[in-house]
């Protein structure tokens, strides 16, 4: 099927990517939301993820250790204690959001992973956050980690995120930046650039505008981040998996990790990017009001 209005704004004005259309690229004349104007049903999608894609199943020490700082973040969002984590994979962050306290509850569309997490005693619901049909006002916090982008139409999960987002609670996501870095040097290259793998692909200005217009405040939002290994994949100088334990952005974490001078470098870098809004990784912090 074909968009017929943007997720953002709702114009129907688009103007075509010539430089991607290789995967449907348009962007909104009105509001500069990218997006592939070709959407596929639902059972496609849920066919390519059971089919054709591989979850990542490498759960990084670093990784987790984000993951505990940004627990500390959601302390203050925390009433009930309810989480639900939207496209979960392998469940590693209700894994530790669980160990830490909170009630939480996963969503996916493949059954390996549902049953992954359920064998790790995880509470899922297999399907889309419209099927699970929780009531009013059930969560504190809501996360959904690398996935806004894979979602058809995402102005319908906004506006049930906001529903069963209790008022003065959080989101939290991360998604792949538009105007990043690696994106401007690699041009029609970047293989982040996929269909049907994402759907929609925001800046922070248009992440922004999408969730302040359906009633959310934004907290903060930044850009930071740019990875070696997505430079060489979309290159084709390498075959590695974007998350393992032996990618190049992997090693380079663990050296990071253990060296403050490194440390300082990497956050002065952030800051930059940030500044310019060209990092690799958009994370965004909005709250219901």
């Amino acid at each position: 099927m074909k968009i017929k209005a943007c997720s953002v704004c709702g114009s129907n004005q688009f103007i075509p990517l010539e430089q991607f259309k290789h995967a449907h690229l348009v962007k909104c004349a009105s509001c500069n939301l990218v997006f592939s104007e070709l959407q596929p049903e639902q059972p496609e999608l849920v066919d390519f993820y059971s089919e054709g894609y591989d979850l990542t199943k490498y759960f990084s020490p670093i990784t987790e250790k984000r993951y505990l700082e940004l627990l500390e973040d959601f302390k203050v969002f925390r009433n009930t204690g309810k989480l639900l984590d939207i496209g979960c994979g392998f469940g590693f962050f209700l894994e530790t959001a669980k160990r830490k306290g909170w009630d939480v509850i996963g969503l996916e569309i493949t059954n390996d992973a549902v049953e992954a997490c359920s064998s790790k005693g995880l509470n899922m619901h297999h399907g889309t956050l419209e099927t699970a049909k929780f009531e009013d006002e059930s969560f504190d916090v809501i996360v959904f980690i690398e996935t806004i982008e894979h979602v058809i139409e995402p102005n319908r999960l906004i506006k049930e995120i906001h529903r069963v987002l209790r008022p003065g609670g959080l989101v939290y996501l991360s998604t792949p930046n538009f105007n990043a870095l690696n994106r401007y040097r690699l041009q029609e290259k970047y293989d982040v650039i996929q269909y049907p793998l994402h759907l929609s692909y925001f800046t922070p200005k248009t992440l922004r505008r999408f969730f302040e217009k359906n009633g959310f405040t934004t907290k903060k939002i930044t850009s930071t981040g740019i990875s070696k290994t997505r430079y060489k994949t979309s290159m084709g100088q390498s075959n590695q998996e974007y998350v393992s334990e032996t990618s190049d952005d992997e090693m380079l974490r663990y050296r990071i990790e253990n060296n403050q001078l490194l440390k300082s470098a990497k956050t002065a870098a952030n800051s930059v990017l940030n500044m310019f809004n060209v990092g690799e990784s958009i994370k965004g912090y909005f709250v219901k009001t």
